[in-house]
């Protein structure tokens, strides 16, 4: 996950990481009309490709450690890290995850967001509700002087009291200049455990939550991520710094609206 050094970013880089969220949001706000039943993954990966060209950005996971496209696209039970292509088209009923990550200037916007293909089953819906929950609550735990096992914590409480499970192979990470830095952000843990939360400090939380078990599988193409007993899966992130007196959502999209309140 890169090295263990925390970066605290200044007002400056935070500028910087303001301008490459808001682009990451307008871009999956750019997306969301191509999730719709005859649309293969493929296609949705060749929009975001071309529309952050046009941008002047560039897509931080193309080439990132050898994986080979634009975006990750993760349907149903895929947790995490799934590959665009051209024979996976959506269906009515599926989920996806989008995850985009576009680079301005040399620095990192992280978001992703579940979507609805078509008429969700209840049980999807409800997963996807409640993962989107669980980032609120989880990014309503940050605040300077809090604990990194405050946001596992309210995130793990949320989830189980609605009978999910948490994914604990895969965390959020610091990010800047650099994709995947220190702190790691566990979506699990113990309140006041964890290292100390600090102003300036810039990282993404990131839930991913299962309906069955918490435990994943990598495929043989060694990215895709897929749960364990191949039930569904969804993710919600956002890229967040913390401020002297709270927090700040990086990649928050204009249709959005979040309450803070823990």
């Amino acid at each position: 996950m890169g090295n263990e050094t925390i970066v605290l970013l200044s007002r400056r880089e935070i500028e910087k990481m303001r301008q490459a969220g808001r682009l990451a949001a307008e871009l999956l706000a750019y997306l969301e009309p191509l999730v719709k039943p005859g649309v293969s993954t493929l296609e949705i990966n060749d929009a975001a490709e071309e529309w952050t060209q046009k941008q002047g950005a560039k897509s931080a996971p193309l080439g990132y450690h050898g994986f080979p496209k634009s975006i990750c696209t993760s349907v149903n039970e895929v947790v995490c890290h799934g590959i665009p292509n051209a024979k996976q088209v959506l269906k009515d009923g599926d989920i996806i995850n989008l995850d985009v990550t576009p680079i301005v200037d040399g620095y990192h916007g992280d978001t992703s967001k579940t979507f609805f293909v078509g008429t969700p089953s209840p049980t999807a819906k409800k997963l996807v509700e409640v993962t989107e929950e669980c980032l609120r609550r989880g990014i309503a735990a940050v605040k300077p002087n809090g604990k990194i096992g405050d946001i596992g914590a309210a995130i793990q409480e949320y989830a189980e009291e609605n009978g999910f499970s948490v994914v604990q192979d895969f965390v959020g990470h610091g990010i800047s200049r650099v994709f995947h830095t220190a702190p790691q952000i566990p979506h699990y843990g113990t309140r006041g455990k964890g290292k100390r939360l600090r102003a300036g400090m810039v990282f993404t939380i990131e839930p991913m939550i299962n309906v069955g078990t918490w435990e994943v599988e990598v495929l043989e193409d060694k990215w895709t991520a897929v749960t364990r007993d191949r039930k569904l899966s969804a993710q919600f992130e956002h890229t967040i710094a913390v401020t002297e007196s709270g927090v700040e959502i990086l990649t928050l999209r204009e249709a959005e609206t979040y309450s803070l309140t823990a």
